[in-house]
């Protein structure tokens, strides 16, 4: 018995290891992805019980485009059925997730051993942030960043969405308005002494640089805020992405900091706001997501929900009801991460139109066993401010 779950806690976590030490290749140039992006619509099944569905091909992990300026919502919720080998780690990184939101979209099921045949909602639909579309736009709370790349006149708005990894508690991501001012590729880590002696103390000596390579929590790639230390990069730690896991840098999958490395230019706007209630417009209809609120956040969650109210009734009467503002209220609370229909109901909306996809995920034999992989999440990070970055 003792050596059948050792054999499934390995297969389990098989991507785990490999892909923390693999930067996976991205799309070079953003054409090469929207041609790669050209999925289905997502067709309606509202109607159609979820045994009786088919699985449909995924939507795209992270392009989108807007059908008006006025739409603020994008994505579709998805449903997926687990294999007996699959954890959250390998269904967020397979569908453009984090760890977290899909901790959050399911509670309940246990994010390591889900089991077989098991329905996990994958929160694959979002509310934009409210803020200017061009630039970098960053939701600490949603641990999300969204990025418009420049369009022509008349032209389609484009928008990209990545999970991140964020600053741990002590360690907060700052807020603000600032701009990208450096790019590197293959950066050295420039480990303060400070650290040194602290790792040093705990009998896990650092050397002063560490070199570009798998050993490196910088990844391949960096862009460089106007903001002194604080970078936007890849990792070397994939499945903390999606967690509060930084000391104030943002974390991609080293996949996306590929393709957003290879599609942002020095000067543009970054835009890093904390707002965990979001209220958006789709087909006329209106929606509002909730997360959790950071343990350590200025602002309660009451002063967070009523800035969201404000935004919204700016805008139009949406809730000038008493029955509209409670319901919105309900969502807040239940905070699952899904744009829910305000008007039309609870998390049971959500199930009945998300699209049943297929499962996509690959699994490697030679991942680390679950115990190994947790060590690794528990244990405190070798990283801290450094000359070019916090990684």
């Amino acid at each position: 018995m003792a050596d059948s779950l050792n054999r499934i806690s390995r297969q389990i976590l098989s991507l785990c290891l490999a892909l923390s030490l693999l930067a996976l290749p991205g799309c070079s140039t953003f054409n090469e992805f929207v041609d790669g992006w050209k999925t289905p619509a997502p067709e309606p099944q509202a109607d159609i019980p979820l045994t009786a569905r088919v699985p449909l091909e995924p939507i795209s992990r992270n392009a989108f485009f807007l059908e008006s300026v006025h739409q603020s919502v994008i994505g579709e919720p998805q449903l997926v059925v687990t294999r007996e080998t699959d954890t959250f780690s390998d269904l967020a990184r397979e569908y453009g997730l984090g760890y977290d939101e899909l901790v959050a979209a399911n509670p309940g099921i246990d994010p390591w051993l889900p089991g077989a045949g098991v329905e996990i909602l994958l929160p694959t639909q979002y509310v934009l942030p409210d803020a200017p579309k061009r630039g970098v736009v960053l939701n600490i709370a949603s641990k999300r960043l969204f990025y418009y790349p420049p369009v022509k006149d008349g032209e389609l708005i484009q928008v990209m969405t990545y999970p991140i990894g964020i600053g741990r508690v002590g360690w907060e991501t700052p807020l603000g308005e600032t701009k990208l001012i450096a790019k590197a590729r293959d950066p050295s880590w420039y480990v303060p002494a400070s650290v040194r002696r602290e790792n040093a103390a705990a009998g896990n000596p650092l050397p002063s640089v560490v070199p570009a390579g798998p050993d490196n929590p910088l990844g391949k790639f960096v862009l460089k805020l106007d903001m002194p230390g604080y970078l936007i990069h890849g990792t070397n730690q994939p499945y903390g992405v999606g967690m509060r896991v930084s000391h104030g840098c943002v974390r991609l999958y080293p996949e996306n900091i590929e393709l957003l490395y290879s599609m942002v230019k020095i000067g543009e706007p970054v835009r890093i706001i904390n707002k965990p209630y979001l209220a958006g417009w789709r087909n006329g209809e209106l929606y509002v997501e909730s997360h959790i609120p950071l343990e350590d956040d200025a602002l309660s969650p009451e002063e967070q929900l009523q800035s969201m109210f404000a935004a919204i009734s700016s805008q139009s009467s949406a809730f000038g009801s008493e029955a509209a503002r409670e319901q919105a209220q309900a969502i807040a609370a239940d905070a699952r991460g899904v744009p829910v229909r305000v008007l039309r109901g609870d998390v049971d909306d959500i199930y009945d139109r998300a699209r049943l996809v297929r499962n996509t995920v690959e699994i490697d034999p030679d991942a680390p066993t679950l115990a190994e992989v947790r060590a690794i999440l528990d244990a405190p990070a070798d990283e801290s401010a450094i000359e070019k970055g916090r990684p």
